[in-house]
């Protein structure tokens, strides 16, 4: 899912991540950051996040934990939520799993998460398990609030002609909500076994993996992964939260999990670096100066079709916006080819093939 956090996927229009070199089904938006500004009250104003953006396939909104915790000494948690200071302008402001839900029902997004606490990648055993235990509160108190939401939310609407006498639709979408659950523990693995067995006794329509990606190794990630993902419920999607690479993923992808989101096609296309299938390229070094090759010569993005490396690298060394926003199209076209290719080698048997050729590729390097 290409990252959205604050209404807009950076550097790339909504029309480019619906056309066939992209074709993007669904996009992630943050719940913390549009709660803070525009707020709320605008949103819903607008007829919710869909109508407000004019984006109109699916939509993810996290649930505000993973933000409201980065902010370190910032903010507070207690029982009852977490009391903070707004980055936008100090305001103390407060969240809880209640008004989360109560945010992403107005929000209206096909997939809701349930409010969590993400604990240090390195964190004790002790502070895991507080960690994972509040979180685990939590989920039961987002459920509930959840399901009051979208019962407070659902409202009759006027049908057209051709519809029944009598329809209904919530927050300004076709069908309710979705609403996943998150396993956290940090890398100790007999707590994510516990936090996903009792998160699933909670009941989600979905189970992701949260607190990876926050400060351990990779190993330690892939030890966590490879222990959670192929226990998780095998008849409801498997969500691994904010990684990663190309490789992370094809990676993740052979222990079960079907869901991502991750920053860096993005990020590094702003700052000048494009993923490739023969690995990362960095657009700024001296060797690009009259390279008229594409960035992928293997990649069919129009970006590839059109530009070559020496006039990108031409563009980040002018200031010019268009460099940050034609990597932004080329990465996010890798990364969504590169999935559709999994989707396929998996339909086909061939996965297993297809990654070892994928891998084989990016650890060539470029001559």
């Amino acid at each position: 899912m290409p990252v959205g956090t604050a209404g807009t996927v950076k550097g790339i229009r909504f029309e480019e991540l619906e056309s066939p070199d992209l074709d993007a089904r669904i996009i992630l938006g943050n719940t913390y950051h549009l709660w803070l500004r525009p707020g709320i009250e605008a949103i819903e104003a607008c007829g919710g996040l869909h109508n407000f953006i004019g984006w109109n396939r699916a939509m993810l909104t996290d649930s505000g934990g993973f933000q409201v915790w980065s902010l370190g000494e910032l903010r507070k948690i207690t029982e009852e939520g977490t009391e903070f200071r707004s980055h936008i302008d100090g305001q103390l402001c407060f969240l809880s799993p209640e008004i989360s839900m109560q945010v992403q029902a107005a929000l209206g997004a096909e997939i809701a998460m349930a409010f969590d606490e993400c604990a240090p990648g390195k964190a004790t055993h002790d502070e895991a398990r507080r960690s994972m235990e509040l979180t685990l509160r939590w989920a039961k108190r987002s459920r509930e609030a959840f399901d009051v939401a979208q019962v407070a939310n659902l409202r009759s609407f006027a049908p057209q002609d051709d519809e029944a006498e009598t329809s209904t639709q919530v927050n300004n979408l076709r069908y309710p909500q979705a609403l996943f659950g998150i396993i956290q523990g940090a890398s100790h693995l007999d707590l994510r076994r516990q936090s996903l067995e009792r998160t699933v006794e909670v009941g989600f329509s979905g189970y992701a993996i949260g607190g990876l990606s926050v400060g351990e190794e990779k190993p330690v990630m892939f030890e966590v992964i490879e222990e959670v993902a192929p226990r998780m419920p095998g008849d409801k999607p498997r969500y691994l939260m904010g990684v990663g690479t190309p490789e992370d993923l094809i990676a993740a992808v052979a222990h079960g999990v079907d869901m991502f989101d991750c920053v860096l096609p993005t990020r590094n296309g702003r700052n000048g670096q494009a993923f490739t299938s023969l690995g990362k390229l960095n657009i700024k070094n001296a060797r690009y100066l009259e390279d008229q090759r594409p960035l992928d010569e293997s990649c069919r993005c129009s970006v590839c079709r059109r530009h070559s490396r020496a006039f990108l690298r031409h563009l980040f060394l002018s200031g010019e916006m268009l460099g940050s926003i034609l990597l932004t199209h080329h990465n996010l076209a890798f990364y969504l080819d590169t999935m559709r290719t999994v989707r396929q080698a998996i339909r086909s048997g061939q996965f297993s093939k297809f990654r070892r050729e994928f891998t084989e590729h990016l650890t060539s390097g470029w001559e």
